[in-house]
């Protein structure tokens, strides 16, 4: 069988991206059982409401909903359960102490595999108000308009 190689990506947390204001990213390798890594392979995987913590110097990604495999037996794996990310010590202690940081936490942005090994994306994110949302949600219409005025006067219409 050839190695795999390249990135497929298997779920988005899309809603992050509007809630949170992602400050910095991370890529973190996850502890896996067999029958969730067959699940993520057939792409089932949900990171709504979904976040990690850091306890006792290790990160751990809670909430994650990785389906049971069809094919599993009694040795399938339970949804819900948490799930260790593997970050360097470096990296876990730079968490530690933004997290501690007021109003800061780790959402997971995306879930993907890398060269055949499954990884997360986490962010050290701070949570948007209803203001700041709809600052950027305004800011984006703004720039689409912008984008269609020059393209109507690039075709020559206005």
């Amino acid at each position: 069988m050839a190695k795999e190689s390249g990135r497929k990506l298997i779920a988005q947390n899309r809603k992050a991206r509007h809630d949170y204001l992602i400050e910095d990213v991370y890529e973190a390798g996850m502890v896996l059982q067999g029958t969730e890594v067959k699940s993520l392979r057939e792409g089932r995987a949900s990171l709504v409401d979904s976040y990690a913590t850091v306890r006792d110097g290790e990160v751990w990604l809670e909430n994650l909903h990785i389906p049971e495999y069809t094919q599993g037996t009694w040795t399938n794996h339970e949804p819900r359960r948490r799930r260790k990310l593997l970050l360097h010590r470096h990296e876990i202690a730079k968490l530690v102490g933004k997290t501690k940081e007021s109003g800061l936490t780790l959402v997971p942005l995306s879930l993907y595999f890398k060269d055949g090994k499954a990884k997360v994306e986490i962010a050290l994110a701070r949570g948007k108000r209803s203001y700041d949302k709809r600052q950027t949600l305004a800011a984006r219409d703004a720039q689409r308009e912008i984008q269609r005025a020059a393209g109507r006067r690039a075709k020559g219409r206005d």
